[in-house]
């Protein structure tokens, strides 16, 4: 779906249907619908007489008007004090999905009176009505083309004051760009196993490289082992002959020469199965999407090509698939990684913070970067701790946690912060190596992530686990049950006001 600008008055335009976001204060809902009352007259006059709808946030109301302009969809967005962002996708999510349900293939949707900048208004509107649509729905067949459900194709921002044009135009051009490069993220994602592995995931880099310009490397099996990335290797040893890994470099030059990357690394196991630790049967199909922390980062670099953002950024992805056979790593064996840490491998299931471990150590060997943000779907304990409706954070730099707190906010993609006290370092202790994969039940995430402080150089990083704002459960306002895309809108925030 594309998303386009329009300055007209309201009462100038015809279509199927109109969108309008309405304040529940008195004086802002009578300035909302007083212009319409001449458009859509009757209808829409016994509607507010009778107190229907009264502008409460999320409440929605069709009123059916005439050929010029067949349907008017009000909005409620509660008080115009708290309209924020957020408040914005989620009417325009409301308006987009509404339409859609009435069968039209576009919906105009009034600019509104707000405090935030047009640019960042329009923004929000495209990137909630551009997300709430989204489906991964290439694997369905129908036998006739009228059976294929009905999908909304446009969706119009207008304003009736020329001086907003400028700023509507850029705000709606970024918007689309950042909500396909979420929608390419969720679609890495939810694609099924057979379809993504390192060779193809690896492939869907390098062809986004070459489309939006910016250069992708990639390391095979024996490049990989020449590194001494003994995570990577082990993770891999029970699907080696089949699905070999891959180890993703991608690199966007927009900063000055010289100035240092901005290096984000994501965890890439394209099906987890636990390895000789199986998981259980129940929801295993999920483990599909445990890739996409480095759905993520290849969405990101995407998206910052595509805005082309004044900085330099490099996304190192770490690819395999973890799975029992005769020659996977077993409960017990030792690894070296690439920055010769040996780490015990405690339980196979554990499997991302060892690729990941290999994936910091080459962040710190050949970029020296000024921060690094790894994201993966690590920890079930995340999701027991935070549920799916924050991310994980941990890191060892206040400067850079702040940054990521305040994009988190501003996208909606929001972080909390767990701590990495020395003191929970104990229960990651080996008797046989320098570090275990695991540390028990309690505090799991938080011991995941002081294993991979282990292999972070002296550079600002944090960790973001994702396990439970991935994979969504069930549909939310603009985001679909399975992968989310998240981290992308988030990342693409902090990068756009980084400041080397």
């Amino acid at each position: 779906m594309t998303v386009t600008t329009k300055i007209s008055a309201v009462s100038a335009l015809s279509g199927e249907a109109l969108a309008v976001l309405v304040p529940e204060d008195k004086t802002q809902f009578a300035a909302a619908t007083a212009p319409l009352k001449k458009i859509f007259h009757a209808p829409l006059e016994n509607l507010l007489a009778s107190g229907d709808f009264t502008g409460k946030k999320d409440s929605v109301c069709v009123v059916y008007g005439t050929k010029k302009m067949q349907r008017l969809i009000l909005i409620g967005v509660g008080k115009a004090s708290e309209v924020t962002h957020e408040r914005l996708r989620r009417a325009a999510a409301s308006a987009a999905k509404t339409a859609q349900k009435l069968k039209a293939k576009s919906v105009h949707i009034q600019f509104p009176a707000t405090s935030l900048s047009t640019e960042d208004a329009a923004q929000a509107l495209t990137e909630g009505a551009n997300l709430s649509l989204y489906k991964f729905d290439k694997y369905f067949t129908y036998k006739n083309e009228k059976d294929r459900p009905s999908k909304l194709k446009e969706v119009v921002l207008v304003s009736s004051n020329k001086a907003d044009e400028k700023d509507l135009k850029k705000g709606a051009r970024n918007g689309q760009i950042i909500s396909e490069g979420v929608c390419f993220t969720r679609d890495l994602a939810n694609a099924p196993a057979n379809e993504i592995y390192p060779e193809t995931l690896a492939a869907q880099a390098a062809e986004s490289g070459k489309k939006y310009g910016f250069n992708v490397t990639v390391l095979e099996k024996k490049k990989i082992e020449e590194l001494g990335m003994g995570g990577l290797i082990g993770v891999n040893a029970g699907s080696a002959s089949a699905r070999p890994p891959r180890f993703i470099i991608m690199e966007w030059n927009g900063g000055a020469e010289g100035d240092k990357p901005f290096v984000i690394v994501g965890k890439g196991i394209t099906f987890d199965s636990g390895g000789i630790s199986l998981k259980p049967g129940a929801g295993m199909a999920d483990m599909k999407m445990d890739m996409h922390g480095a759905a993520t980062v290849i969405g990101t670099l995407q998206t910052v090509a595509r805005l082309k953002l004044p900085v330099n950024v490099v996304g190192l992805v770490p690819t395999t698939e973890n799975m029992p056979s005769g020659s996977a790593t077993r409960p017990g064996d030792v690894l070296r990684h690439m920055n010769g840490v040996t780490s015990e491998v405690d339980n196979t299931d554990a499997e991302g913070r060892l690729v990941l471990a290999d994936a910091l150590s080459y962040a710190d060997k050949y970029y020296k970067p000024q921060a690094v943000v790894d994201l993966a779907t690590l920890t079930g304990a995340c999701v027991i701790a935070l549920g799916q409706h924050a991310t994980g954070m941990m890191g060892n730099n206040d400067e850079l946690k702040a940054k990521l707190k305040v994009a988190g906010d501003r996208t909606y993609e929001r972080v909390c912060e767990l701590p990495l006290y020395e003191e929970y370092e104990d229960q990651i202790k080996s008797d046989i190596a320098d570090v275990k994969n695991v540390g028990g039940r309690s505090a799991g995430a938080i011991t995941a992530g002081l294993f991979l402080k282990r292999f972070v150089g002296d550079w600002p990083w944090v960790h973001l686990d994702i396990a439970g704002t991935g994979m969504a459960e069930r549909e939310m306002h603009y985001a679909p049950k399975g992968g989310t895309g998240v981290g992308v809108r988030m990342l693409t925030d902090v990068l756009r006001n980084w400041k080397s």
